[in-house]
């Protein structure tokens, strides 16, 4: 009787042959966020980017990282060491959108994706080895697909588990990538642990139990894994045992197939193409009720859709239209119609006959989310259909919504809308704005500032110095017409500097708020063009 039986100890059974292994192909896309962020900002493959989040270095590009540009770095500190490093924010709904035409193009190669994370999935290898003639073959053929779409410099590893199929992928860091095998790399059935063996033991992504096992001179995964089964999964408990199986090469993970979205898009193609608003409209209405009814039928309903109009001389016009709740059938239809009505389409008729339209999910949501409440929907879509119409008569500006978005002054906080389009500033309100007026906040913003004239007892006008000194205690202002007011009370000033790295930047602005004999309170700012009126607190 060996000694684990003598101490109650389960023996780990030994690995199956290679032939009975699941074979698992792991396709990673280096520097995926980068990769992302640059093709949405249309940027060079050599351009210094980062993508920062809270103020913190979440990726850097190539040629930023030879700069000595790393993850975890401040912004600032990233700035000091390269001036012209471009910064965006780090968008996570941006990778995702960006790899999913990646996920189709291996889905189409070898069916039954499972996504890891933007930027890598994984499949079963086995299947697309005996079609494609080999697994080199097979890895090669699905880089050669993905760096055709967007992602140059793909990498494939091949494993029998998941997370050594990883570390396989990641091991082709440089290697020589002139050749175009070294892009795969591959590890044997029934290798797995040796192949892990060297490596570090922080790739198993555990600082605490990792910290503990380098204090006990555990360094590397073949360390971890030479020690008994059960002693360690008495110390450290289930997770213990799970990342001792992984530095075995043995991989707990269920793989999961990625379930591929259904197409619900519905193609409406004319011929011969018509040449009237309502034949079109007319021709949608069957095709919307199917697509309505396969929403349905997934537990989905559309909160927005992508209503895309082709003419026969080419002429296309695309819009996304937003609903409070959900479209049905009828108002698909009357989306239809407006923006036919509404584009470039449309002059005392069609100036082109229409040939296909396409309407698109652009955002769906679980139908329990949208039930009709007991005493029914109120007001809102009877709204948003008078607006929508309205918009559809005089253009699509012609409906605007305001919304707040981030800023340090009044007027950069304010932003209008096209009704139905979504709110997407360009500085978010989430952000930290130094020097931004506290509330409360004025009742009354002017849509453009009134120019005034600020006096001290004398007369005398009033200045700020570099310092922020008042020159004299503000007494009386005026206004362009005249008008003068006595000041009663006054507080201020507090600077307000904007873009003072530009050169069209006007420096420095001066914010007061003052009361007048009236009891009504302003908001008065000085700058390099005099004293303004920016708002009134009523």
């Amino acid at each position: 009787m060996t000694s684990a039986s003598h101490s109650g100890a389960r023996p780990l059974p030994h690995l199956p042959p290679p032939e009975s292994l699941p074979r698992i192909l792991v396709l990673w896309c280096p520097d995926w966020p980068v990769v992302a962020a640059r093709q949405y900002e249309k940027l060079s493959d050599d351009a210094p980017l980062v993508l920062t989040e809270k103020g913190l270095i979440f990726a850097a590009s190539a040629s930023a990282r030879a700069e000595g540009i790393t993850r975890g770095l401040r912004l600032r500190e990233a700035q000091s060491r390269f001036p012209a490093v471009i910064d965006r924010v780090y968008d996570s709904a941006l990778d995702s959108r960006a790899f999913e035409p990646i996920i189709t193009a291996v889905e189409e190669l070898i069916p039954g994706v499972q996504l890891l994370r933007p930027g890598m999935c994984a499949v079963r290898v086995r299947g697309a080895a005996q079609y494609y003639g080999g697994e080199k073959a097979a890895a090669l053929t699905i880089i050669d697909r993905v760096n055709e779409i967007a992602a140059p410099n793909a990498r494939v590893g091949i494993a029998d588990a998941l997370f050594t199929a990883v570390h396989a992928a990641r091991s082709t860091v440089g290697a020589n990538l002139r050749s175009r095998s070294a892009h795969a790399r591959i590890v044997p059935g029934g290798s797995s642990a040796e192949f892990l063996a060297p490596l570090p033991i922080a790739l198993l992504d555990e600082p605490q139990i990792v910290r503990l096992l380098i204090k006990l001179g555990v360094s590397t995964l073949g360390d971890f894994s030479q020690l008994q089964y059960t002693d360690v999964r008495t110390r450290f408990g289930e997770l213990g045992a799970r990342l001792h199986s992984l530095a075995r090469g043995r991989d707990p993970q269920a793989f999961i197939a990625r379930t591929p979205p259904r197409d619900l898009d519905v193609v409406i193609d004319f011929e011969p193409a018509l040449d009237r608003v309502d034949q079109v409209a007319f021709g949608v209405r069957s095709r919307v009720d199917d697509f309505i009814e396969a929403l349905v039928r997934a537990q989905l309903v559309a909160t927005a859709i992508r209503i895309e109009l082709d003419s026969e001389s080419g002429e296309t016009a695309e819009r996304v239209w937003l609903h409070p709740r959900s479209f049905s059938p009828t108002d698909v239809v009357d989306r239809v119609r407006w923006q036919v009505q509404g584009s470039h389409l449309v002059e005392a008729g069609l100036s082109s006959a229409i040939s296909r339209v396409r309407i698109v999910p652009e955002t769906v949501d679980a139908i329990g989310n949208h039930e009709t409440g007991l005493w029914g929907s109120g007001l809102e879509p009877r709204i948003h259909h008078g607006l929508s119409r309205v918009q559809s008569m005089l253009g699509h500006g012609a409906v605007l919504v305001p919304s707040v978005q981030g800023g340090r002054t009044l007027q950069s906080r304010q932003q209008l809308t096209a009704w139905g389009d979504r709110s997407i500033g360009e500085r978010s309100a989430e952000r930290p704005w130094p020097g931004a007026l506290p509330a409360p906040l004025p009742g009354t913003v002017f849509s453009s500032r009134h120019a005034v004239h600020v006096f001290a007892h004398d007369g005398s006008p009033i200045s700020v110095d570099d310092r922020g000194h008042v020159a004299a205690a503000p007494a009386r202002f005026a206004t362009s017409d005249s008008r003068s007011r006595t000041l009663t009370a006054w507080a201020g000033p507090w600077p307000i500097t904007e873009r003072w790295w530009q050169s069209e930047s006007s420096g420095t602005s001066w914010r007061f708020q003052a009361v007048d004999d009236t009891g009504c309170a302003w908001l008065l700012v000085l700058d390099g063009g005099g004293w303004w009126a920016e708002a009134r607190y009523d």
